[in-house]
């Protein structure tokens, strides 16, 4: 990894954390409580106010979530313009989220690597794999990193598997599909690089990407909340420079205004800041949460193109990085 800092300016720069060698929900302890942001995630998970300030363990993130909540102290930063030149030594990466198949209005802009942080179907049907792969295709960009969602059902083998046992079938068109015709769908997608729990390094930087998310209306790549979701992040190795995954870490471009919540996921929270800490983490999956923060070590990118609406406005997310001097 490069000692150069990510082209970010924050209002509110925030200390680098220390680094445990080790990650547990529950190993941290805080002897301080934010009573607003406390009560409002236990609530949404199901947990102790006590249990759930030792599970974050991190005062600076509840008082920062406070502020941010209340607009006395934001860390939200301005991503790069479309048109800012590229400075030498530096790789550009153009970061999109949740097409849900609407690419065709997209303004894509120039740029060395692109991230897709999945989503990129409405229930992942061959059909919609192959537009979206002919899509990727039409794109100069050297590569192209794409990750699956909740909504690459067919990505998702074991939920296919007890979808088609089913009597009721909540996704018809899904459900009856032949096994034959999604069990090697992946293979669909050949203009990309796809991560699933996989790692590539691309221009020097290490690239992780992993679909999963905490349950959310029985859709795919959804796990309960706690240790079957702490299992995956666990798989995340140190050292990684650049972490993709689908779903946002709990506080950060993670706010659903109609339920008043937090929906991201503590578990991740605590991987990314404790122990991997990557320069770059780029999800999407709230569509609501679409913008830029940092936290000093970290910028965390919501890359949301679709609005709650799924009209596909948001425009894609550019962010620099110091190109790593042995790529």
């Amino acid at each position: 990894m490069a000692d150069s800092p990510s082209r970010w300016t924050s209002t509110a720069p925030i200390p680098r954390r220390p680094s445990p060698s080790t990650i547990s929900t529950r190993a941290a302890s805080s002897h301080h409580t934010c009573r607003c942001w406390a009560n409002s995630f236990a609530a949404e998970l199901s947990w102790g106010k006590e249990a759930l300030t030792r599970s974050l363990g991190i005062s600076r993130l509840l008082s920062s979530l406070c502020s941010e909540a209340s607009g006395c102290g934001e860390i939200r930063v301005d991503p790069v313009p479309h048109d800012a030149p590229k400075p030498p030594g530096y790789t550009r990466f153009v970061c999109v989220s949740d097409t849900h198949s609407r690419t065709d209005p997209i303004q894509m802009p120039y740029g060395d690597v692109l991230i897709h942080a999945g989503d990129f179907t409405e229930l992942g049907l061959p059909s919609e794999v192959k537009k979206f792969n002919e899509w990727l295709g039409s794109l100069p960009y050297e590569y192209k990193i794409v990750i699956a969602g909740n909504h690459e059902l067919t990505f998702d083998q074991e939920f296919m598997a007890d979808l088609i046992k089913q009597d009721f079938y909540y996704f018809p068109s899904v459900s009856k599909l032949k096994p034959e015709n999604y069990e090697n769908v992946q293979s669909l997608l050949t203009n990309c690089i796809y991560l699933q729990d996989s790692e590539v390094t691309v221009r020097g930087f290490r690239i992780y990407g992993s679909p999963w998310q905490p349950w959310f209306y029985g859709w795919g790549f959804n796990l309960p909340r706690g240790q079957a979701l702490l299992e995956k992040w666990n798989l995340i190795p140190e050292g990684v420079d650049i972490l993709i995954t689908h779903g946002p870490p709990l506080g950060f471009l993670d706010w659903v205004p109609k339920k008043m919540q937090r929906v991201g996921c503590v578990e991740l929270l605590n991987t990314v800041q404790r122990r991997v800490q990557p320069r770059l983490h780029v999800f999407g999956h709230i569509h609501e949460g679409y913008g830029v923060m940092a936290d000093g070590t970290t910028t965390y990118v919501n890359a949301s193109v679709c609005t709650v609406n799924y009209q596909p406005v948001n425009p894609p997310i550019v962010i620099d990085l110091p190109t790593p001097r042995n790529s």
